[in-house]
């Protein structure tokens, strides 16, 4: 079995062809839209999201060219919700991923444009290719994703986020965040990896969901210990932004110290989850390593 470090990078490089595949060409009419959604989703990123459900669907026993589509969706919805996140009426934001951001090199109407799209083509995917043995277990998968997608899940976690601005919120609230603003899509990821497989039971599954549960947590954590310390070149996208927009995070409550060891007792909870499943799961902690002590 190849190291992590070569499994990921496999994985990346070749998830990479798959976006660029899946996406409309920027010959196709409209060609500015289809041109500014390929430099949205493509070149870029640590793809963290599809290498969970790379990790999950192997756990699972799933056929790789499903895994392909359903990581593909996520991550298209997690495109699309950057460059919407990015733009004046959000974060205002110029950088994203070492570039300038969506509404920056092209406008904010083509960058609203984008991020519709991108969000109907997610969908298009789980509902044109064959993910599952089973129509109603596909059908599941759909909903899976419109509810971590939507206003119960990421959506509505950019909501609250909007909405504390300014505001001093308590641990459960800030949690309450996060839980949906990244964690629905990062719990998403997993769960849909594994819908590709077959043989998980219910009681497995929702393990695999605590572990996204604590995972989506922790990279929130350390996200927030990041902009806090590490700078803009490294990060790629503009450092201390949280603090001088007067956002709530996980350090302005705890502090940077505090902050940390919760990331580590996060992980600790996410590798217990896993117990169960052995050496399949492997990829999976492996990953969860990668999210607790990543520099960027």
């Amino acid at each position: 079995m190849p190291d992590f470090q070569t499994w990921a990078s496999a994985h990346q490089h070749r998830f990479e062809d798959v976006l660029k595949t899946l996406l409309p060409q920027a010959s196709l009419a409209p060609q500015r839209l289809h041109a500014a959604m390929r430099y949205s989703v493509l070149d870029g990123g640590k793809r963290v999201r599809p290498l969970l459900a790379f990790a999950a669907g192997e756990l699972a026993g799933a056929e790789q060219q499903r895994v392909d589509i359903a990581a593909a969706a996520v991550e298209l919805i997690h495109a699309y919700s950057l460059v919407h996140d990015d733009m004046p009426c959000m974060d205002d934001d110029v950088l994203r991923r070492g570039k300038p951001t969506c509404h920056v090199e092209y406008d904010e109407a083509t960058a609203l444009l984008v991020g519709d799209s991108l969000q109907s083509l997610a969908f298009q995917l789980l509902s044109e290719h064959v993910l599952s043995d089973n129509p109603a277990g596909q059908l599941q998968m759909v909903k899976l994703l419109a509810v971590a997608s939507g206003s119960r899940g990421m959506a509505g976690g950019q909501a609250f986020d909007l909405a504390s601005v300014g505001k001093e919120l308590t641990l459960p609230e800030l949690e309450f965040m996060h839980i949906h603003k990244t964690g629905a899509l990062i719990r998403a990821a997993i769960l849909l990896g594994a819908h590709c497989g077959n043989g998980l039971d219910a009681a497995q599954l929702a393990k695999l969901d605590h572990f996204g549960k604590c995972v989506g947590l922790a990279f929130q954590v350390v996200d927030d210990v990041l902009d806090a310390e590490a700078d803009t070149a490294t990060l790629g996208k503009t450092a201390g932004k949280d603090a001088d927009n007067d956002k709530p995070t996980y350090v302005t409550l705890l502090g940077a110290a505090q902050a940390k060891k919760m990331a580590a007792e996060l992980h600790a909870e996410a590798m217990e989850s896993l117990s169960e499943f052995g050496a399949r799961a492997q990829r999976l902690r492996e990953l969860a390593d990668f999210i607790v002590i990543r520099k960027y």
